[in-house]
């Protein structure tokens, strides 16, 4: 019995996580404050490559830097690893759903104050889409929960690889 029930410890230990950030509705907490410092530097990155992936950046690069971890987490076959960074990604398309449903309210408050632009007005005005900010926000949010759903299920995919060394004689 807990031969079977050993490849589902991860998603065990992980699933109280997923149930509050999935109730949480991407509410801020702990973690986001590393998120903004990720969000933050994107945009720093992706300065050179024009303002509109400038502000694009920020969020970019706060779901970019938690998929950089899945695929060192899965080439280096760690399971665990995987799950957590996978529930990180969740987490953060939670996070970047908030932002992105408050593009025409802008009631979230800013690091600059009212020195800075709402990154996703000023992306959805851009693209003449500002009226669809909040149904862009539960796009996210249900990125986030399929997220979840894949680190949680996640024992079912893994499938760890055996090395075989081959010793080549000439």
């Amino acid at each position: 019995m807990l031969e079977k029930l050993k490849p589902w410890i991860g998603s065990l230990i992980l699933l109280p996580f997923a149930i509050f950030y999935a109730v949480n509705m991407g509410k801020f907490t702990f973690v986001d404050y590393f998120n903004l410092l990720i969000h933050e530097a994107g945009h720093g990155i992706f300065k050179l490559l024009g303002e509109f992936i400038y502000t694009l950046g920020g969020t970019l690069m706060q779901l970019i830097m938690p998929g950089i971890f899945i695929y060192y987490f899965v080439s280096n076959q760690k399971k665990i690893g995987t799950q957590i960074s996978i529930l990180w990604l969740g987490e953060s398309f939670m996070n970047v759903s908030i932002y992105a449903a408050d593009a025409r309210a802008r009631q979230l408050p800013l690091l600059g104050g009212n020195n800075v632009y709402h990154d996703w007005n000023w992306i959805l005005s851009r693209l003449n889409m500002l009226e669809f900010d909040t149904a862009l926000g539960w796009i996210f949010y249900g990125c986030g929960i399929a997220a979840f759903i894949l680190a949680l299920l996640y024992p079912l995919f893994y499938n760890k690889y055996e090395r075989v060394d081959i010793d080549l004689k000439i």
